[in-house]
């Protein structure tokens, strides 16, 4: 069932299926315009992702804030950021399988009220849930996969380019193809 944003953020905040409500402080259920046509994913929230209750609020964040700026993009005006799961995994780990299906559903509701027309995977972890199984970001960033009627895209997650800023470059190219294809096939993320 289809329900409005701030139902869905409701019942989100208030989720138990699985064990990392446990340990969290928040539920990180995305930030961003309720229209937005690009759609962010991050793997799951970090420390101060859980202490603040909004996705890459931390380093990452701010080296993705950069990125978005560079292109014209915002969380508050024409973008939305989400996570495949809403709730820290203890010590920063990958979310376990159990956790990452407990979780899509939330995800998969945001999908279907937000309908984007690109969705850009960011690291490895979201791009193997959204895209395919063994994808792999450093072969294949900045490549568009359309999967009914939406463009998929990976890039390197930012907290990577923290430890290996080599790589800046090559997911600014990302950045760069991203804007051009916004450019292409999107009605109003650039004319607000």
């Amino acid at each position: 069932c289809i329900m409005d944003f701030e139902t869905l953020r409701t019942e989100c905040l208030a989720c138990r299926r699985c064990d990392l409500c446990e340990t969290r402080k928040n539920v990180v259920f995305g930030q961003g315009v309720p229209d937005a046509e690009v759609l962010f994913v991050g793997e799951g929230p970090g420390a101060n992702e859980d202490e603040q209750g909004l996705p890459f609020v931390g380093r990452s964040g701010k080296l993705l804030d950069s990125y978005l700026e560079a292109i014209d993009l915002s969380r508050e005006r024409n973008i939305f950021i989400a996570n495949i799961v809403k709730c820290r995994p203890p010590e920063n780990r990958d979310p376990l399988p159990a956790e990452s299906e407990a979780c899509m559903p939330w995800l998969r509701q945001q999908f279907l009220l937000l309908r984007p027309k690109i969705v850009v995977c960011l690291g490895r972890v979201a791009a193997q849930q959204m895209i395919e199984k063994n994808f792999s970001v450093t072969k294949r960033h900045g490549e568009f996969i359309e999967k009914q009627g939406v463009l998929f895209m990976a890039t390197l997650h930012p907290a990577a380019l923290l430890r290996n800023p080599n790589n800046k470059p090559l997911a600014f190219g990302d950045f760069v193809a991203l804007r051009d294809k916004i450019n292409e096939i999107c009605t109003h993320t650039y004319n607000r």
